[in-house]
């Protein structure tokens, strides 16, 4: 640890760098199991080490989007726009569970409910739409990056937010124009964006932006990994 640049972690960040992610080859079958920490240093990405995540897009029930400024303290891409809620299923029982994407679900309700102070009473897992699966790997700087088969996770509901400062910078929600403004502010370097975020809206969520719950399921693909 002490040769990882971890200066501008908080005490949070550098705990969670613990938790141990969920390692899948990829066709994203599970093989194994190995720390945050382990999966996002871009020695061993570079090695083929690959896990799974999430991300999710919450809309309100105006159709506008939350969209967060993730922590400075974050270990990648700090400071940079992204998607509602992102994160990682933990290598255990409940979040390995395959059926209907059930773990992968549970996880986001877990972080739902830590990242953005969600109340439990106000979402279920049923309240999570599992989308499609995206296969990225995104270099944060010279030591972190992503690589993930990242599960698309759709919610719409009228929720109360009450997001963890450690974990969220500022946080709005958004219409489809506004976003739209802010992608192409990033295009020319004046916004810094998740290339995550960047792809699964442009590649995904504006093809049905608007649309209600009951006609996105024609663009639900559950056995699909998108791949650049």
């Amino acid at each position: 640890m002490s040769q990882i640049r971890l200066g501008h972690l908080d005490e949070l960040q550098v705990q969670r760098l613990e938790e141990m992610c969920i390692v899948v080859d990829e066709n994203d079958r599970v093989i194994g199991a190995e720390t945050k920490k382990n999966c996002h240093l871009k020695e061993n990405i570079e090695k083929g080490l690959l896990h799974r995540g999430f991300s999710v897009v919450l809309f309100n029930m105006q159709d506008e989007l939350l969209v967060q400024q993730r922590s400075d303290a974050k270990y990648t891409f700090p400071g940079h726009l992204t998607d509602s809620c992102s994160s990682h299923p933990l290598s255990n029982p409940a979040e390995l569970e395959e059926k209907d994407a059930l773990g992968v679900r549970r996880a986001a309700h877990r972080r739902l409910q830590a990242e953005l102070g969600i109340p439990p009473e106000q979402i279920s897992i049923e309240d999570i739409i599992f989308v499609t699966r995206i296969y990225h790997n995104s270099p944060s700087d010279d030591t972190w990056g992503d690589h993930e088969v990242g599960y698309l996770l759709l919610v719409k509901k009228a929720l109360t937010l009450n997001p963890d400062s450690r974990e969220v910078k500022s946080y709005r929600y958004m219409t489809r124009e506004e976003l739209g403004d802010v992608l192409d502010r990033a295009a020319q370097g004046l916004e810094k964006v998740t290339p995550w975020f960047r792809t699964i809206m442009e590649g995904f969520v504006f093809k049905w932006w608007g649309k209600k719950l009951q006609d996105v399921s024609q663009f639900v693909e559950p056995d699909t990994i998108h791949r650049p």
